[in-house]
């Protein structure tokens, strides 16, 4: 069963490996960083474009506001790199304050939501809410990669890592 305190688990760990793969792009040449690197949207910046739709310009408002904004998958959100970066992170955050406030009995059902389509959907809460973090963890493991095939250091971003940070931060 999945619950609240897994779910901040998974919030924190978002802020975290924003935050080191965000560090991580500052020494990525602009055309690195919008060039087709051959994943799924294309470059890095068509990536992190995506995080920022999916993560919080579609899901967010799902479950904290309950609206389902209608937008393609593709859109450009930010189009200055810096920009967008510097919304991943802030955003990011969000998420912690959402969970906050969540009502713990919330995790048992569902969420009704349409689709970027506008099809009504209802999935189960808790795991839609898993998908949405595991989402982010999927494409910033795409960014590393493309940064390790074009030479660029990429930062460690197992969870593990940072449970490691915490511990040494109470300290």
């Amino acid at each position: 069963m999945i619950n609240l305190e897994s779910l901040q688990l998974l919030a924190r760990y978002n802020i975290w490996a924003t935050t080191k793969l965000s560090q991580s792009l500052a020494d990525v040449t602009d055309a690195d960083f919008y060039r087709d690197s051959g994943l799924f949207f294309q470059s890095i910046f068509g990536t992190l474009n995506h995080l920022l739709l999916g993560e919080h310009e579609l899901w967010f408002p799902r479950f904290a506001k309950g609206y389902s904004p209608t937008l393609q998958l593709n859109s450009i959100v930010e189009q200055n790199r810096h920009v967008l970066i510097q919304t991943l992170q802030e955003k990011a955050l969000s998420w912690i304050t959402f969970l906050n406030v969540l009502d713990p009995q919330d995790l048992a059902g569902n969420l009704n939501y349409q689709t970027s389509a506008g099809q009504p959907k209802s999935l189960p809460y808790a795991a839609t809410l898993v998908h949405v973090f595991n989402h982010g963890t999927h494409h910033r493991g795409q960014i590393s990669a493309a940064l390790t095939a074009m030479g660029y250091a990429c930062p460690e971003l197992d969870l593990v890592y940072m449970l490691v940070e915490e511990q040494q931060n109470l300290q």
